[in-house]
């Protein structure tokens, strides 16, 4: 397992639900093409996965 997650939003917050909206934010993205580095953990991997259509994941 690597130990940092580069994330990058890859479609528009446009349409979605307000729970995935808050999810997105609180992962720190803001536009599209947007990418965050976070920690490895089950937190994050918790929140990729609710918003996992919207999102591109990268072990670094």
């Amino acid at each position: 397992m690597s130990t940092k997650l580069q994330i990058t939003l890859t479609k528009s917050l446009i349409g979605t639900k307000p729970a995935q909206r808050k999810t997105i934010e609180a992962l720190g993205l803001r536009k599209v093409n947007h990418t965050v580095e976070h920690p490895d953990n089950v937190a994050v991997r918790g929140a990729i996965t609710k918003v996992a259509h919207l999102v591109t994941v990268t072990e670094i």
